[in-house]
């Protein structure tokens, strides 16, 4: 057959593949893959190398921070059998804190360790990293922008458990709700409030926190009596009923002081206000106060010592002479009265004039 009548833009025929060909296209390829299996080899070792050397890093690190972990929750039940540590210390309340804590570590370990690798390995394979870190910073900004009240409510939430602000047991007022914390998370906060009801508290909402549970609490009471009692009396009565409930349990732990009588708080015509305070176990505030008030009452009754309320006293009725609403009797009543006769009309004494 003829190519080139076949072929109609006049190019020539193609030229069957020979074996001398395909001989010299193999040597080629081997002589290429000859050439770069070196540099092949080195870089998949460097790339298996830089895998290894984050996955072992990896695990270690995880490992030491769950370690930690374990130790702190392990000194916190050895503290907590102890009457110290039943007042310091909150074993739920450590346990939650330090696995949050264990959490956002090994997180941020993970995140950074194979990150690193991540980079190490496509700076290996000559891949030009400036485009992908402009691209990776343009989303992380997007991202930033459009979830902020997210990373807002996640890292209040990591900084209110590193500094230990308040834990599972407090009593807190954030603000926006109060109540027992039941419950601590990077992003919200639970709280029971005073009805039983289960607040939601986004981290980033809470701008002030009132802890009630840190330190030492104060119970106050305020002791209305008459103006005219005796201070001296009073005093005596209410040290006495302060220091036996001060002697008896559970109150001598719960009191953590002597019970003051700060003195005279107000001062009227009808009534004084004493001022009676406590330093008490934290949380423990309002049982002491309810207490005090009970033996406060009771002692006064048994001396004798009147307590009154906020409003002016009630002035005790004075008796009234029936009689007195009763008119005196009028000289008038009686015609033979000389007052009766003086207003009598004169008589005519000769009647035939009037005529």
């Amino acid at each position: 057959m003829n190519w080139s009548a076949v072929l109609a833009d006049g190019s020539p025929p193609p030229t069957p593949a020979t074996l001398e060909d395909a001989q010299k296209s193999a040597t080629e390829a081997a002589g290429w893959v000859e050439q770069n299996w070196s540099t092949w080899l080195y870089v998949g070792f460097r790339i298996l190398l830089i895998i290894v050397i984050a996955s072992v890093l990896r695990v270690l690190v995880r490992r030491a921070l769950t370690k930690l972990i374990e130790r702190m929750n392990r000194s916190a039940q050895a503290v907590e059998g102890t009457a110290l540590g039943g007042l310091l210390v909150n074993a739920e309340r450590r346990r939650q804190r330090s696995e949050a804590i264990g959490s956002v570590l090994r997180s941020v370990a993970s995140f950074l360790i194979m990150g690193t690798a991540a980079l190490m390995v496509l700076g290996v394979l000559n891949i030009d990293l400036a485009p992908l870190l402009a691209s990776a910073g343009v989303a992380g900004v997007a991202i930033g922008f459009g979830a902020r009240n997210l990373v807002t409510d996640f890292l209040s939430g990591v900084f209110m458990i590193l500094e230990d602000q308040y834990g599972v047991g407090d009593s807190i007022d954030a603000g926006v709700a109060s109540g027992e914390v039941i419950e601590v998370g990077l992003r919200v906060t639970k709280l029971r409030g005073a009805d039983g009801e289960i607040w939601y508290v986004r981290n980033g909402e809470i701008k002030r926190i009132g802890n009630l549970s840190q330190g030492w609490a104060t119970a106050g009471v305020d002791v209305r009596v008459r103006a005219s009692e005796d201070l001296e009396q009073l005093r005596t009565v209410i040290n006495e009923a302060t220091e036996s409930m001060a002697k008896e349990e559970p109150w001598n732990e719960r009191l953590w002081g002597p019970v003051e009588i700060l003195g005279l708080d107000e001062v009227l015509l009808d009534s004084m206000v004493v001022r009676v305070s406590a330093k008490t176990m934290p949380g423990k505030a309002l049982s002491v106060e309810r207490e005090l008030r009970w033996r406060i009452k009771i002692a006064l009754d048994a001396a004798g010592i009147r307590i009154v309320g906020g409003l002016p006293l009630a002035e005790e009725p004075v008796a009234v002479d029936p009689s007195a609403a009763v008119s005196a009797p009028s000289a008038l009543n009686n015609p033979t009265s000389p007052q009766s006769l003086a207003t009598a009309p004169i008589p005519n004494p000769n009647p035939n004039l009037s005529k």
